[in-house]
């Protein structure tokens, strides 16, 4: 199946999640044939301050984009995959960084906080505030609580949790809308429910379910809830889940992502969006173990119907994206061969460790100020005029005045 993903294109913002779904194949086979490659493009995608900022990327990337990598690099930290070169942060920093940053990002001048969907002004998107980036933040905030024991991360999961469930982004019957905008104050909303935002906050939950059940009554913090507070939110967003999985009587439990699939109008990132939720849903049953026979009627019969439709490509095993139609449906992509591989992974959840954490074997580097030397939000970096930088625009000018000058005269004869 790795053969079929690398003969197709990685674009945009989740190529952070396909280097994550490496990472899960190393931890859950033992297969260590792609850990070099990881490493190499997860320390590229770090950057220069490790915040998964480069600079050839920065000034178009939105929050999501950049929390997806710190997925990634957290699940490098929570499964002790192989630790970056000594010459890069360690993957806790890394994730650290981002926090930091995306906590200095987070927007009171609008709706009472929550993060906007675009890092820059000049972005479109930047009024949007969209669920799945402030629902990464509020997920890598639990895993980072979790992982090194600091109520200060916890504390801002709630916030986080708290503001969405305010703002109407969860519902008070636990649906999960895709966002809201800064130009109506966050009253209005796109209600389109997609499976990695459901996912996400899912994830999180279970997170910080298993964070909380973990302290001592005398030692839980009333500010970031109680067990049974978090396990009361994790049973109603995995109840509310089952309008992802069909309910056809030939394809019953088949997930399927209901607001594009069935008419095939699905982009590309929307086709990557069944593998996150099965990652997630994977974890949740290692997070939240008493989920785990709920989860796996519905994981067993989606693996089972993703795996016999990988019929496709040259080779006749590409995998398509309608899983519940039982036959390839001829599209090919990495979202599609990434939803079945970490659908397949996830079957193997009881025969592998759950997430460590730095008291139970984890040993990745952190560093709690990293990301808080500049504000990324202002810094805009512009290199310094060269002469030949002057004598190229100067020549460019002189092209395209020429240009105008003959297509008026071209006009006039």
């Amino acid at each position: 199946m790795y053969l079929e993903i690398f003969q197709t294109r990685i674009i945009g913002g989740k190529r952070g999640p396909f280097f994550g779904a490496l990472i899960n194949y190393w931890a859950f086979t033992g297969d260590s044939t792609y850990n070099n490659i990881t490493i190499q493009a997860m320390e590229h995608q770090a950057g220069d301050k490790g915040d998964f900022m480069p600079n050839n990327q920065t000034y178009t990337e939105g929050n999501d984009d950049q929390c997806f990598w710190a997925l990634s690099a957290m699940m490098a930290a929570e499964r002790n995959f192989t630790n970056p070169s000594s010459s890069y942060p360690g993957w806790l920093s890394m994730v650290q960084a981002v926090f930091n940053e995306q906590a200095n990002r987070w927007d009171t001048a609008s709706c009472n906080g929550g993060l906007r969907w675009q890092i820059y002004t000049w972005n479109a998107g930047y009024n949007y505030k969209n669920t799945i980036a402030n629902g990464c933040f509020f997920d890598i905030a639990a895993r980072l609580a979790r992982y090194t024991g600091n109520e200060t991360y916890a504390e801002w999961a709630t916030k986080s949790w708290n503001w969405a469930k305010a703002v109407g982004l969860i519902t008070s019957d636990y649906q999960v809308y895709d966002g809201t905008t800064d130009v109506s104050n966050c009253t209005s909303y796109d209600r389109t429910r997609w499976s990695y935002t459901a996912g996400i906050y899912l994830h999180g939950a279970s997170v910080m379910y298993n964070y909380t059940s973990s302290l001592s009554t005398n030692a839980t913090s009333t500010n970031s809830s109680s067990a049974s507070t978090w396990k009361t939110r994790l049973d109603a967003l995995l109840s509310k889940t089952s309008f992802l999985f069909s309910t056809n009587e030939s394809s019953r439990h088949v997930m399927y992502e209901p607001p594009c699939e069935l008419t095939s109008s699905c982009n590309t990132d929307q086709l990557s969006f069944k593998a996150y939720l099965s990652r997630w849903m994977a974890d949740v049953t290692q997070l939240a173990p008493y989920t785990y026979d709920t989860i796996m009627i519905k994981m067993r019969a989606t693996a089972q119907a993703a795996v016999a439709q990988c019929q496709g490509g040259t080779t006749g095993t590409f995998c398509g994206f309608r899983w519940s139609s039982g036959i390839y449906d001829g599209t090919t992509g990495v979202g599609q061969q990434m939803g079945v591989l970490e659908v397949l992974q996830g079957l193997l959840s009881a025969n592998v460790s759950a997430p460590v954490t730095a008291t139970t074997g984890g040993t990745s580097e952190g560093n709690s100020a990293a990301g808080t030397e500049s504000d990324t939000t202002t810094e805009v970096q512009y290199s310094a005029l060269t002469t030949a930088d002057r004598a190229g625009a100067s020549i460019m000018t002189a092209i395209v005045i020429g240009l105008i000058f003959s297509a008026v005269y071209m006009m006039i004869t």
